[in-house]
């Protein structure tokens, strides 16, 4: 288990050593990395705004800090430096917990940027496969951003369906929306109010027995497609559904669709819906917190689209 706390200035020696061996071990770079330049003293005064440090809870490395990333916001931008991993535990997971923690503390801002080197390909691909698109370039970097993901709280059913209806007001014909959230989370009652907001006909539940369901328009905008991919088996299977509507004139929801409906589009909208904690659960409450996530360039265009209700 990998836990990430946030530290500043008083963390700095912490960080510094962290970095100084993930970028030391990188192969050579004309002109070096800047990290390698970092003392105690300018390492402290990069963490005014804050550093995130991630640690295992268990095993033979429990309590040692493995991992870090420095926040940098800058107007509507949250700038992520110096991300580094001990060599040792690359490739398992630590620094996607350190991003996943990054963009949770993003819902403030527009916009995630990172800078990656151009001759080290393998980087700019960990960022793409985290939602980042290039941007532009400015040797010898590479400029990759993505859109902050926004937060809900959906006290009850008809909040879920608001907040459906609030997303349906931004997507269009071909989007996408990966859905997820264990069983019972209201996956199907968000979908209801997508296509509340989307004004299509018919009525919106578990499409699980028949795999998807198309819900015409009832007036000018796009038809609206539901899928459920819990027994699809791949992105192949779910392309050769047999559809009445092509995708990329419809509106999109593909529930239990993570790591399947990813490959339909570059451009998509990633939500999940989280179910209450434990005290509220005692209590007889059963609140739910909804992530929406865009990705791609579309949504970098309108970075702030999808508003807070």
């Amino acid at each position: 288990m990998i836990s990430v706390r946030r530290v500043g200035p008083e963390a700095a020696q912490t960080v510094l050593e962290i970095v100084r061996a993930a970028f030391s071990t990188r192969p050579a770079l004309d002109p070096p990395a800047d990290a390698l330049g970092e003392t105690t003293e300018t390492m402290a005064r990069a963490l005014a705004d804050g550093a995130l440090v991630a640690s295992y809870d268990d095993g033979p490395l429990a309590g040692r800090s493995v991992g870090a990333l420095v926040l940098d916001p800058q107007g509507p931008t949250l700038w992520l430096r110096r991300v580094g991993v001990l060599p040792e535990v690359r490739d398992h997971g630590v620094a996607t917990r350190l991003v996943e923690e990054a963009l949770a503390l993003a819902e403030t801002y527009d916009d995630v940027a990172v800078l990656a080197r151009q001759e080290l390909p393998a980087t700019s691909r960990f960022w793409r496969e985290h939602g980042f698109v290039p941007v532009g370039a400015i040797p010898p970097y590479v400029e990759l951003r993505r859109p902050a993901p926004r937060s809900y709280d959906a006290p009850d059913a008809d909040s879920m369906r608001e907040i459906g209806v609030m997303l349906a007001g931004s997507l269009r014909a071909g989007d996408v929306v990966v859905l997820s959230g264990e069983l019972g989370a209201g996956k199907t009652t968000f979908t209801q109010g997508l296509g509340a907001g989307l004004d299509v006909r018919g009525d919106i539940t578990s499409p699980t027995f028949v795999i998807s369901r198309v819900h015409p328009p009832l007036g000018e905008g796009p038809p609206l497609v539901h899928v459920d991919a819990f027994r699809l088996g791949g992105v192949a299977e779910l392309d050769d559904l047999d559809l009445d509507t092509s995708l990329d004139e419809a509106v999109t929801v593909v529930e239990w669709g993570v790591g399947i409906a990813e490959g339909l589009a570059d451009d998509r909208v990633e939500v999940r819906i989280e179910r209450a904690l434990a005290d509220d659960a005692e209590n007889g409450l059963d609140p739910r917190r909804v992530r929406i996530a865009p990705v791609g360039r579309r949504w970098l265009a309108a970075p702030s689209v999808i508003q807070r209700p």
